[in-house]
């Protein structure tokens, strides 16, 4: 019986210095749109329409919702990083890898890219299912660089709690969206500033 070339395959912890910027953003651009196509996936299976699901709302109080909780996570954030050694809170360096040398427009690109496969995927998809806490903790679980340290795993929950929360309290993924997309641009262009100087 002849051996499956499947069973060479190897899975292993790669350090993020092993990684180039050109491999670490292939992967985040394939990561990002296999999360949409299971997105699109399970809400075909759940009878619902993606376009109506990511149709723009006529009122902006949506904005209040998002920029409130994205100011709250920035200044908790702030808080956890003056209390908590840095180490505690390391992602093993994918962060800055990602945008220590991005230029702003790109930095821009990959943050509304990740949020609105992420927010459709896990806001309107699995959280129709799930709800808010189990949909929490799988989006903990799929940030798998932050699970060596209890500290980022507890905030990327609490996190993504706080976006379902937006969402059905403003009725729009949009709320979601809009504030994972600032908390990701925002913290992109930190790193790529503190960097450069």
């Amino acid at each position: 019986m002849k051996k499956s070339k499947f069973s060479k395959i190897k899975i292993q912890q790669v350090d993020p210095g092993q990684l180039s910027e050109k491999m670490l953003l292939v992967n985040l651009y394939l990561t990002q749109g296999l999360t949409l196509i299971i997105g699109l996936i399970i809400l075909l299976f759940q009878k619902r329409n993606p376009f109506t699901l990511l149709q723009f709302p006529e009122q902006i109080h949506f904005l209040g919702w998002a920029f409130g909780l994205a100011g709250i996570m920035f200044l908790a954030d702030l808080l956890i990083s003056r209390l908590v050694p840095e180490d505690a809170m390391d992602d093993g360096g994918i962060n800055e890898l990602l945008f220590k040398s991005r230029p702003i427009w790109h930095i821009a690109v990959i943050s509304i890219v990740v949020a609105i496969c992420e927010e459709l995927l896990f806001r309107g998809a699995i959280q129709h299912g799930l709800g808010p806490y189990w949909t929490s903790i799988l989006f903990a679980v799929i940030h798998i660089r932050y699970l060596r340290h209890w500290i980022p795993t507890g905030w990327v929950f609490v996190s993504s709690y706080g976006l379902g929360y937006i969402y059905l309290q403003s009725g729009t993924l949009w709320a979601p969206i809009v504030c994972h997309f600032l908390i990701d641009f925002i913290s992109g262009l930190v790193i790529r500033f503190r960097r450069e100087s």
